[in-house]
């Protein structure tokens, strides 16, 4: 069993997550791989004291490309899960806030 605080790895915070946040109150998070929108939804609503209406997963592939070096060498990071949290009217994610 994985603790509220395992299952939120970090905040992904982007041009594009901020305008995310200030224009459809919906806020991206990075998960953790086993971790399902359930498990969002009671982690983000118990960490940070808010009403969550919607949560939508996105897995992203892992990219690949070329070592420096020997250009033979094939280098694969790894996959991203993604968490995409829309909250309800008036709340708010202080950590989020920034220049507005």
């Amino acid at each position: 069993m994985t603790s509220k605080y395992e299952i939120l790895r970090r905040p992904l915070i982007t041009e594009k997550t901020n305008e995310l946040a200030f224009k459809l109150n919906q806020y991206v998070f990075e998960v953790s791989g086993d971790s399902n929108r359930t498990m969002v939804k009671e982690a983000v609503e118990s960490i940070f004291k808010v009403n969550v209406i919607r949560v939508n997963i996105i897995t992203a592939p892992g990219k690949s490309k070329r070592n420096a070096k020997s250009r033979r060498t094939i280098l694969k990071k790894p996959v991203i899960k993604k968490a995409i949290v829309t909250l309800a009217e008036g709340d708010k994610i202080p950590f989020f806030e920034g220049v507005e």
